[in-house]
């Protein structure tokens, strides 16, 4: 870890956290007097089971966070996820499912008979959406766990597909209110596997997914997340693939399965978001990414938004050993800009890269700037010039390409969620909400900043820590009486 970063600051950000309740937490600095809501977080909540502990960033035991701001205070609540993997964990002391690079430990017998019956986690540790009217705790597997938003107890599980076998999410569902519906990618792996855009029509009450958009494959790629315009759906095929064979025996970790196969280049497949046609398939140089950020049409061209790596190093720079070597370097994301042509022959992709800072976990006013070609503002964590994790939050200005950026002394920040203000005019006319871990001090902070200015406001300080996690929204309407 960079300076500053203790061992112990180290296991307080990927150790275990306990189930609290704070009625109150303390506040330093104002508090805006229009912010009323709950920030609702996703993430691991412990490494450790047992006598094992788990081997990278992207598993662990899910729990859920809310911190509440009503009237100048705020309250906060965390839960774990009460899934089949970690009522294991508590009542046998054991990890029992495939996790994304850590497997359970298992008989010859037992690994065999996972080939008939595979069971990846349910886990569902990565984000936080509402979809339907249901608050949804989101994973890449088939699996997503409802939760009541003021209490954390887990009510249920629903998916997005129910085809059998082998199949993959994304984590990061696209969502329209105003046209009433959620879209997201399913991966299907088999003998013959596909990627299927699933469809919900989230205005009518008891409705389920149905099949928008197929495409066949046959080494399915990596795919966390995917873009959408105002026309179109983009799906960013990257050369992170699997032999789908291997996936379903599950003989190794599912991210292990995957192969870097970089004369493979990067497809985008666009499909028409209304009737699901497939419209082109463009390829570009090899790169990688998790996260979309936005895309838009313009004229006969879709631009997308995204945070691109050169290669899918970064994946392996998220080991818990790695993480742990005194010269640890995550490789730097970037935010880069690719413009589809549609029409015509061509199939040359153009791309730029918007920003040379650093950026992973971006974010933006998705209720209004989604899709749309005049967003401007993306949030993020970044990356100093010296070894170690995440240690800002950072406002790219893809207009001016300008970065401004916020840090402090042995500060991690997590994701940074966009908050704005009612009736604003501005883009960022509002709030960033992030939460923080003090690695020095071993506890965590909910850090409220300006928007415009990026400095800080007001932070409510948490008497413990809150372990690295990855994604949560913020919802106006969920205030805990």
């Amino acid at each position: 870890m960079s300076a500053g970063t203790t061992s112990q600051g180290f296991a307080a950000g990927f150790g275990e956290s306990p189930e609290v309740a704070i009625d109150d937490v303390p506040v330093r600095g104002i508090l805006p007097d229009w912010l009323e809501g709950s920030l609702l977080r996703n993430g691991p909540g412990s490494f450790q089971v047992g006598e094992r502990r788990y081997r990278h960033w992207f598993d662990g035991l899910a729990m859920l966070h809310r911190f509440t701001v009503s009237s100048g205070r705020v309250s906060y609540q965390n839960r774990f996820l009460e899934t089949e993997a970690y009522r294991a964990a508590r009542d046998e002391g054991r990890i029992a499912f495939p996790e994304f690079a850590t497997d359970p430990c298992r008989s010859l017998f037992a690994r065999a008979m996972a080939v008939f019956d595979p069971q990846p986690t349910d886990s569902a540790k990565v984000n936080i959406a509402k979809v339907a009217e249901k608050f949804l705790a989101l994973a890449e597997t088939p699996i997503q766990v409802e939760f009541d938003p003021v209490t954390l107890k887990t009510v249920g599980v629903t998916g997005w597909d129910t085809s059998n076998f082998g199949r993959m999410t994304t984590v990061h569902p696209q969502l329209d209110d105003a046209r009433g519906e959620a879209i997201n990618l399913v991966t299907r792996f088999n003998a013959s596997s596909q990627y299927v855009f699933r469809h919900l029509d989230t205005a009518t009450p008891g409705a389920t997914p149905t099949t928008l958009a197929r495409r066949r494959v046959g080494e399915p790629g990596y795919i966390h997340s995917f873009g959408m315009s105002e026309r179109y759906l983009v799906l960013a095929e990257f050369p992170l693939v699997v032999n789908p064979v291997s996936l379903l025996l599950w003989l190794k970790p599912y991210i292990e399965n995957f192969r870097w196969k970089p004369e493979r280049g990067t497809k985008f497949h666009i499909f028409d978001r209304q009737t699901g046609a497939h419209v082109k398939t463009v390829t570009s140089p090899a790169f990688f990414a998790f996260h979309h950020v936005n895309a838009y049409d313009d004229g006969d061209d879709v631009v997308v938004d995204l945070v691109g790596y050169d290669d899918a190093s970064v994946i392996e720079a998220f080991y818990l050993h790695r993480l742990e070597e005194p010269d640890a370097r995550i490789p730097p994301g970037t935010l880069r800009r690719f413009r589809l042509p549609l029409r015509g022959g061509g199939k040359t992709v153009t791309g730029e890269q918007i920003s040379p800072t650093p950026i992973e976990l971006p974010s933006l006013d998705y209720a209004r700037m989604n899709t749309r070609p005049d967003h401007r503002y993306v949030y993020g964590v970044s990356l100093g010039d010296e070894p170690g994790f995440y240690d800002r939050l950072v406002k790219i200005d893809n207009v001016s390409r300008t970065t401004t950026t916020w840090r402090a002394e042995a500060c991690y920040p997590g994701e940074g969620v966009f908050v704005g203000r009612p009736g604003r005019e501005a883009e960022d006319d509002g709030v960033v909400l992030s939460v923080v871990l003090d690695a020095a001090a071993e506890t965590s902070f909910l850090l409220v900043l300006d928007a415009a200015s990026f400095t800080e406001t007001a932070r409510a300080e948490l008497p413990h820590a809150v372990l690295h996690g990855y994604h949560g929204q913020f919802y106006g309407e969920v205030r805990p009486t």
